[in-house]
């Protein structure tokens, strides 16, 4: 299930903006809120107490790090992470520095799923909804649907193959503490960009706030 579950959620993804195409923003704006406050209760609850657990401070700075590194990768994917694209600019050729930096931003997302199953869950429901808003956004750019496909599969199997990396290499399994530290730096970023971009203006509504709380208190059962 670790490797299948973010695969799956960015294919059911696609195919669901590729078929139904929908149209509302409301909804997906709900569901990133749901998503983001999700992502984020799983990485205070589980992946930052393991790394602070043997007392080393030096793993805030890991942590920093992690923020920064994602603020230097928007830079390139215009924040396609959080769902945060647009333009109606028809698109003639792969938009290749998007490609990268949202690949090696879900690369590095795979790293500690083979430690904590439970973040599988999260980074899958975080997935979906991004999956949904890029497909829509290419669509409506008209990138050449062959690209497409090869764009979104190429994102749906790059955290199952961190996961695989991580599990495979001992050097990265000595080097766990920091890269998860990293991973939470990026994941704190994610989440909380989400929680804010979701709403209008940043003002929240019932709407918004109760969507973050089901994703705080599910997060809690895991």
């Amino acid at each position: 299930m670790n490797y299948l579950l973010p695969l799956l959620s960015v294919l059911i993804g696609f195919m669901v903006a590729l078929w139904l195409k929908p149209k509302g923003k409301k909804n997906l704006k709900l569901l990133l809120a749901f998503s983001g406050s999700f992502l984020l209760s799983l990485t205070v609850m589980h992946l930052l107490p393991e790394i602070y657990e043997k007392g080393d401070p030096k793993m805030g700075i890991f942590i920093m790090v992690g923020i920064l590194f994602q603020i230097i990768l928007e830079f390139f994917s215009k924040g396609a992470e959080h769902g945060h694209v647009h333009g109606h600019d028809k698109l003639t050729q792969m938009p290749w520095l998007l490609f990268f930096s949202l690949c090696l931003h879900a690369l590095l997302e795979g790293f500690p799923v083979g430690h904590h199953h439970d973040l599988a869950i999260g980074i899958a429901i975080h997935h979906f909804p991004i999956a949904i808003i890029l497909t829509t956004f290419f669509l409506n750019a008209e990138l050449n649907k062959t690209a497409l496909f090869l764009f979104m599969l190429s994102f749906a199997v790059m955290t199952p193959l961190g996961t695989l990396v991580s599990d495979a290499f001992p050097l990265l399994n000595h080097y766990y503490t920091q890269i998860t530290a990293v991973v939470i730096g990026i994941l704190f970023h994610i989440s909380s960009t989400i929680i804010f971009e979701s709403s209008e203006g940043h003002k929240f509504n019932i709407a918004k706030i109760s969507m973050i709380i089901l994703g705080m208190v599910l997060s809690c059962f895991l």
